[in-house]
C-alpha cells in the first residue's frame, strides 16, 4: 500500500475515533485497528498521539486553503468575498464535524498546538480574512478608521462560538443556518458610511488618532505633518483643510478627547440607555477577566474549550450570565436604539468569541502592551455597539 494512502487512512481513523471518544480516551491501538495498520506503523508517521491529533487540522487546513482559493476566484467585491469566506468556514465545519470538534475542543485547549505546523496554516488562513478586510478598506467599501485585526478576531470569534454552540452545547443543528444573522452583525461594523459628512468626520478622527500616535512616539518637536499625513493615509493638504497648523492639531487632540468625556459624563454614575449598558457590560467583562489572569487561563484553556463544561451545571450559570446581555438587547429593541433583526444568541456568540480570541492572543503570544490592550478593548466596544445599533435612531 502506498505510504500516502496509509497516512490518510491513519488520519481518517484518528479523526473519527478521537472526535467521538476524546483524545484522552482514544488509544493508538484503536486507531491502528480502524486504519487497518499496526500500532508501530503509526509511529513511523507521527511522533505520538498528540502529533497525530495536531496533524488532523494540518491536513484539513491544507484542504481549506486550496478550496477557499477556488471559491474566492473571480469575486471582486469585498463584501461578497467576506460573505463567501464566512459561508465557506461554516459549511466546511458542518461537513467535517469530527475535524471541527477536535480543533475547537482538543487542539485549541493545548498550548503545544500553538507551536505546531498546523497552527502556522491557521494563521495563514486568518491572513486571508485580514487580506479581504484590508482590500475592502483600500477600495473604500470598509471603514478606514477601524483596526481590521480586531475585526478579524471578532469574525473568527463568532465562527468558533457558533461551532461550540453546535458541536458542544448542541443548541443548534448546524452553523451555516446562522449565516444571515452573523452577516447582519458583521457588516454594520465594517461598512463605510456613505454620507460626505460622515466621511469628513471619520477623516478628521483618523488624522487626530494618527497625530496622537506620532506625537507620543516622536515628541511634538520632532513630529512632522508629513509623518502624520502618512500615518493617517491622507495628503498633507488634507490635514490643513481641518487644522491650521501643527500647534492647533496638537491642541485639538485634547479638545476632542475632553468633548467625548463631557458627552458621556451624564451616564458615569447612572447608565440610562440599553446601548450604553451594553457598552459598559462589554468593557466590564474584559476588565474583570483580565484582572484575574490565572482564572482567565484556566477558564479559556481548560473549561470553555473542554467537552465536560457543556454538560455541567457550570454551563447553566454561564447561560444566566449571557442572559443579562440578551435582556439588554431586548430593552434596546423596545426603545429603538437596537435593531429588531439582531439575534441575541448569535450576538452573545460574537461577543464571547471575540473576547476569547483576543484574550488568548494576549496570553499566549504576549505581543501587546497594556495601552494596546486598552485600545483594542475600546475598539471592540465600538465595533460591537455598531453591530447592533439602529442607524436611524440618534444614540445618546
Amino acid at each position: 500500500m502506498d505510504r500516502n494512502i496509509k497516512m490518510e487512512l491513519i488520519l481518517d481513523a484518528g479523526e473519527q475515533i478521537m472526535s467521538e471518544k476524546g483524545v484522552q480516551s482514544a488509544s493508538i491501538a484503536e486507531i491502528a485497528k480502524k486504519a487497518g495498520v499496526t500500532d508501530s506503523l503509526i509511529y513511523n508517521y507521527f511522533e505520538g498521539k498528540e502529533d497525530l491529533l495536531f496533524s488532523i487540522p494540518r491536513r484539513r487546513m491544507n484542504e481549506v486553503l486550496e478550496n477557499l482559493s477556488q471559491q474566492l476566484q473571480g469575486i471582486i467585491d469585498p463584501v461578497s468575498k467576506l460573505s463567501k469566506m464566512i459561508w465557506f468556514h461554516l459549511h466546511f465545519n458542518d461537513t467535517y464535524r469530527g475535524y471541527a470538534r477536535l480543533l475547537l475542543l482538543e487542539c485549541r485547549s493545548n498550548r503545544n498546538f500553538y507551536t505546531h505546523e498546523a497552527y502556522t496554516l491557521i494563521r495563514k488562513y486568518a491572513g486571508v480574512m485580514l487580506g479581504i478586510l484590508t482590500d475592502g478598506v483600500n477600495k473604500g467599501v470598509f471603514r478606514a478608521d477601524t483596526d481590521m485585526r480586531v475585526v478579524r478576531d471578532i469574525v473568527f470569534g463568532v465562527l468558533d462560538s457558533e461551532g461550540l454552540s453546535c458541536l458542544a452545547a448542541e443548541e443548534i443543528q448546524e452553523t451555516v443556518s446562522d449565516l444571515q444573522d452573523i452577516l447582519d452583525l458583521i457588516l454594520p461594523m465594517v461598512l463605510a458610511e456613505k454620507s460626505s459628512q460622515a466621511e469628513q468626520k471619520n477623516k478628521s478622527k483618523r488624522i487626530l488618532r494618527a497625530a496622537q500616535t506620532v506625537f507620543a512616539q516622536k515628541g511634538y518637536s520632532q513630529a512632522t505633518i508629513s509623518e502624520i499625513a502618512k500615518s493617517a493615509d491622507v495628503s498633507e493638504g488634507t490635514i490643513y483643510e481641518y487644522f491650521k497648523n501643527k500647534d492647533e492639531l496638537l491642541l485639538s487632540i485634547a479638545e476632542n478627547r475632553f468633548e467625548e468625556y463631557i458627552a458621556s459624563m451624564d451616564e458615569v454614575f447612572e447608565i440610562k440607555t440599553p446601548l450604553r449598558k451594553l457598552q459598559h457590560l462589554i468593557r466590564y467583562h474584559f476588565y474583570l477577566f483580565l484582572a484575574e489572569r490565572d482564572f482567565l487561563i484556566v477558564f479559556l484553556l481548560h473549561i470553555q474549550l473542554g467537552r465536560r463544561f457543556y454538560n455541567s451545571p457550570v454551563y447553566q450559570v454561564v447561560e444566566r450570565y449571557k442572559k443579562i446581555m440578551a435582556d439588554i438587547l431586548d430593552q434596546g429593541k423596545v426603545d429603538g436604539t437596537i435593531r429588531k433583526s439582531v439575534n441575541p444568541r448569535v450576538f452573545n456568540n460574537m461577543f464571547f468569541g471575540a473576547f476569547s480570541h483576543l484574550a488568548l492572543r494576549w496570553l499566549l503570544f504576549g505581543d501587546e502592551g497594556q495601552s494596546d490592550k486598552m485600545r483594542q478593548i475600546d475598539e471592540v466596544v465600538d465595533l460591537l455597539s455598531r453591530s447592533v445599533a439602529d442607524p436611524m435612531k440618534k444614540q445618546s
